[in-house]
């Protein structure tokens, strides 16, 4: 497969088919835990913070210093610095620095806790984004959502561990998701906003389909008491957790049960916000039904964060779109004592440069930029880090990639270094060989 393109769609007969091949390869590969089926839901290696994880991805690089680390002095620098159009003011009860361009989400200030000390290691979007979601911005990876799902697979047998919610692929496609040597049921499951969330989900003839299962049972029942295989019966219960899904997916995308005070409070009837409020509403309900890890993106690889390198004000009509839906989320969370137990990831694959670098805008920067966490045990109102005083640097406080791979990891109990899987003649991880936890951000 190219490592820098991959087929972004990912229906239900791939979900068959890729489930019966991981099921096939449950022989191989070294795995730290026991398993009882291939979704089973497995034991952490100490006492976790967070049972699930909700992370939102932005594609195209969003400036955090327009953002969540503005800088109200760049005026004032010498040097071809250029100010932020959006206002800055304090937030919240410590009076955290954010700029208008997050209303809703900074007056969440409290419950969030900034990371704006991150840095990775490559400026091309593509890399980039490998870099974020598996450790390596050259050779593909297991995704971190692959990760989780192998590590702690899933507390609802009827649902995948590990759900994308996108309208259109990132830069890097489906490689942004994918289990690439882990067994192929933890890749992500493609969920995308609208009538048919699931391609291909339902049967052509759902009546016909209890019988036709009952069937297939019976003829694997009969076929594995004259040959007994563990692989085989490993495909077979792959093939039926794909039936369950059947049942339980239409159900979680079925909005017509919320409230018109929750679907207001995300902001779902509303043509600015109604795609990404359906994603974190979808978000919610997955969570709350025992998915492992649900991602969203924003965007895609085409008139997305990136074009603030010609225009910056092109992030106002991307930030309205999001802003309400992410900030209804958290308050959904909270009011609904979830987000103790889900931790709420907001990170793009890099920030933007404080300078205008050959264009009216601000260029790719991965040496500074700033994420953010919520719930999953994270200090509430808290910031970790610091930039210098244009944002262009690193000063204090830092987190690379790897490092905030191995946090996330942490909050739901697991240690990075311990989390391997045997490939090739060794043992991979997603820090590879590095990273540390940034144990600061954690109460």
């Amino acid at each position: 497969m190219n490592h820098l393109t991959a087929s972004p769609h990912f229906s239900r007969r791939q979900f068959l088919r890729t489930g019966g091949a991981a099921a096939a390869m449950a022989g191989f590969g070294g795995h730290a835990f026991a398993r009882t089926g291939p979704r089973a839901e497995l034991v952490p290696h100490f006492a976790p913070r967070a049972k699930n994880v909700i992370m939102i991805f932005l594609s195209g690089g969003v400036s955090h210093v327009d953002s969540f680390d503005p800088k109200p002095g760049l005026a004032q620098l010498d040097g071809n610095y250029l100010p932020s159009p959006w206002t800055a003011s304090p937030a919240g009860k410590n009076g955290t620095l954010t700029t208008d361009l997050f209303p809703e989400v900074s007056r969440c200030i409290d419950d969030i806790t900034l990371i704006r000390s991150m840095h990775g290691d490559h400026n091309n979007h593509t890399a980039a984004t490998l870099g974020m979601h598996t450790g390596s911005v050259t050779t593909p990876r297991p995704s971190l959502g692959a990760w989780i799902s192998y590590a702690l697979g899933s507390s609802n047998p009827n649902l995948p561990g590990h759900i994308v919610l996108a309208k259109e692929p990132s830069y890097s496609g489906s490689l942004a998701w994918d289990s690439n040597f882990l067994p192929a049921n933890h890749q992500g499951v493609l969920a995308r906003p609208g009538a048919e969330p699931i391609r291909n989900l339902q049967p052509a003839r759902a009546a016909s389909q209890p019988a036709l299962l009952n069937m297939v049972a019976g003829l694997n029942h009969h076929h594995a008491a004259s040959r007994p295989d563990s692989n085989l019966l490993a495909r077979q219960q792959s093939f039926e957790t794909a039936a369950a899904m059947e049942l339980a997916a239409p159900t979680i995308f079925d909005f017509a049960r919320e409230s018109e005070s929750t679907k207001e409070l995300y902001g779902l009837n509303h043509s600015a916000t109604e795609t990404f409020a359906w994603q974190c509403l979808a978000a919610r309900r997955l969570v709350e039904s025992g998915v492992r890890f649900v991602e969203l993106f924003d965007t895609g690889s085409h008139k997305n964060w990136d074009g603030a390198h010609g225009n910056l004000l092109s992030h106002q009509p991307l930030a309205d779109a999001i802003d309400r839906p992410i900030a209804g989320l958290l308050k959904d969370l909270k009011q609904r004592g979830l987000l103790d137990e889900t931790l709420v990831i907001w990170c793009s694959e890099f920030g933007r440069t404080p300078k205008a670098e050959g264009s009216k805008g601000r260029n790719h920067h991965s040496k500074a930029f700033t994420t953010w966490l919520a719930g999953g045990g994270t200090k509430r109102g808290y910031v970790h880090g610091a930039t210098d005083e244009s944002g262009s640097k690193v000063i204090s406080g830092h987190v690379h990639t790897h490092d905030f791979h191995a946090t996330i990891l942490h909050a739901l109990g697991l240690d990075h270094e311990k989390l391997t899987y045997h490939h090739n003649g060794r043992d991979f991880r997603l820090t590879d060989v590095a990273g540390k936890v940034a144990h600061e951000v954690f109460a």
